[in-house]
């Protein structure tokens, strides 16, 4: 077979499950503002299901998007692309028993809730964390200087400042960092993952 010729067989079975007996894991998606603790929260968790003996990934959107979604801007629909990436690799690393933790801004509900919508159709259990900071709170943050750097002019199409961020209205748990702190926020985010490993979508 041609090295440049890829059938439509092959690339079928890219993408088809297979029945396992390992056990599924489950996706947690964190959204929220730029600094609003979404990454923090999600390594702390992470540090804390891998001592318990879980296998847990972290998918934090600055360092995957490099990798999965090279070459794309910041318009919406190139937001919406990466965001339905590293939603496919979640759901596929969940349905292999991963614990996936997922700190990305995902600013666009309909986006979300297509990651959502994916999970549910194979079975994957899925939460949604609303990381609820406020602007003002992330922002005073700034750990990048994303945000000063939008208020000078020097980058455009920032979440929350000259782009839009559509809040989640049906999120499984919502933190404001600003009121709860590391350890509450941990534990909360913890219980979640247990009920979702204890159950399956509908």
């Amino acid at each position: 077979m041609r090295n440049s010729a890829v059938s439509t067989e092959l690339l079928s079975a890219a993408g088809r499950a297979y029945p396992s007996a390992r056990p599924v894991g489950a996706t947690v998606w964190l959204t929220g503002l730029p600094s609003s603790g979404k990454s923090t929260i999600a390594h702390a968790v992470a540090d804390q299901l891998v001592a318990a003996g879980h296998q847990v990934q972290v998918l934090d959107g600055d360092e995957v998007r490099p990798h999965l979604s090279a070459g794309l801007g910041y318009t919406r629909e190139a937001r919406d692309i990466n965001v339905t990436r590293i939603g496919w690799v979640a759901r596929l690393l969940a349905s292999h028993g991963v614990i996936v933790l997922v700190p990305v801004i995902a600013p666009y509900a309909d986006a979300r809730q297509a990651v959502r919508a994916d999970h549910d159709a194979a079975g994957v259990p899925y939460g949604e964390v609303f990381v609820s900071t406020s602007l003002p709170v992330a922002e005073s943050r700034d750990v990048k200087g994303l945000y000063a750097k939008a208020r000078r002019g020097e980058i455009s199409q920032l979440t929350g400042v000259d782009d839009p961020y559509e809040a989640p209205s049906s999120a499984e748990l919502e933190i404001d960092t600003a009121v709860v702190d590391l350890p509450a926020a941990v534990e909360a985010t913890s219980e979640l993952v247990d009920q979702l490993l204890t159950r399956r979508p509908a």
